[in-house]
């Protein structure tokens, strides 16, 4: 099979993680038989560099034209003093809507070998961790209106039923392959658009009688999810309340440089990336943890290209890794072997067989 991946390698430690996550592609490339073409796109502070812009139309053309795009990271203290327009954030958020992705999946999984490197208590961790956010990702507050009058400044949250019903569906279809049970979060006792959200979830809700629905303001899910992440299958919620709590999630598995996440709509063109930013402190020096970029390539293969097996390979690679005793330094712990971010992807490659 053939597919064409645009390739964003980005700002900081995003060109490094990358290339270890193309390593890996070509080895199952090499093991199954495909043919992966690359196509080098540029976004952020790169960009920015470059063109004076965080996403030029030919760039975001690209990825629009090709069969999945793999992100590393972008941004960095270099390009703070930029006008808010033309920070390199703004690329992403470019490239979200011009793709069209809405749903944006992020596991929240503690791999066994590292329950010891979650900050929480080792009773909470031995019940398990292993769900999924669904984040809306193109409306709400981060795409409504911006404004700054005098010393006042405005931001404006709006979501539409369409918007939430198309991400509800993702949600409840999410849980109905996993365990069944879905977490409605919103903030229906203050906002307007939670309430209007809770409405639709209650009304698709109707068409998925398989799936059990639960409610839960977004302030009581924040303290959930660290005193008991047990409870949760599959949570879905708006933009900004799933940017915040799937950044929570991701730091009770033991490290963000280890989640991947994916980034879906209408189509199998898919945006996957690592959920953790550029660290430009460590840009250079060998020491970023690459799995969450590889993982994300397993992502891709697994939910755009339609190769469990070859998804599956991939996740066997990383836990024999682990297994092993190898560990970047963001995971490093007493009697563990530590290793730079082109050895990790090299023993991964080397652990790859084909499944």
């Amino acid at each position: 099979m053939v597919k064409n991946i645009a390739v964003i390698r980005g700002d900081g430690i995003g060109p490094e993680i990358v290339e270890e996550a193309l390593k890996v592609l070509n080895k199952i490339a090499e093991l199954y038989g495909h043919t992966f073409n690359y196509i080098d796109a540029d976004m952020g502070g790169c960009a920015i560099d470059k063109y004076g812009d965080p996403l030029p139309q030919s760039e975001l053309q690209k990825c629009i034209d090709s069969d999945s795009v793999l992100l590393g990271a972008v941004g960095g203290d270099k390009w703070n003093g930029v006008p808010g327009n033309m920070r390199p954030e703004k690329g992403l958020l470019r490239l979200r809507a011009g793709m069209g992705v809405y749903s944006n999946n992020r596991p929240a999984k503690i791999w066994p070998q590292l329950s010891d490197a979650s900050p929480l208590k080792k009773s909470i961790v031995d019940k398990g961790i292993d769900f999924i956010i669904v984040r809306e990702l193109i409306g709400g507050i981060y795409f409504g209106e911006h404004k700054t009058e005098g010393d006042t400044a405005i931001d404006v949250l709006t979501y539409s039923e369409a918007e939430i019903e198309r991400i509800g569906r993702i949600g409840f279809e999410t849980a109905r392959k996993r365990g069944k049970r879905l977490c409605s979060v919103e903030k229906s006792n203050v906002l307007d658009s939670s309430r209007l959200w809770k409405k639709v979830m209650h009304k698709l809700a109707e068409e998925y009688p398989d799936v059990e629905l639960s409610d839960m303001l977004v302030d009581n899910c924040a303290m959930q999810i660290v005193k008991n992440p047990a409870q949760f299958d599959v949570v879905v919620t708006e933009n900004m309340f799933g940017d915040i709590l799937s950044d929570e999630a991701s730091m009770i598995t033991g490290s963000i440089g280890m989640i991947p996440s994916s980034s879906l709509g209408a189509t199998s063109c898919g945006l996957y990336e690592p959920i953790h930013g550029s660290a430009p402190d460590i840009a250079g020096k060998d020491l970023a943890n690459p799995i969450g970029t590889i993982l994300s390539a397993a992502m891709m293969l697994r939910f755009s290209f339609d190769m469990p097996n070859e998804a599956d390979a991939i996740e066997n690679a990383v836990s024999a890794y682990l297994d092993k005793g190898y560990r970047t330094a963001d995971i490093m712990s007493e009697g563990m072997q530590q290793v730079g971010c082109k050895h990790c992807g090299d023993l991964i490659v080397e652990n790859l067989k084909k499944v």
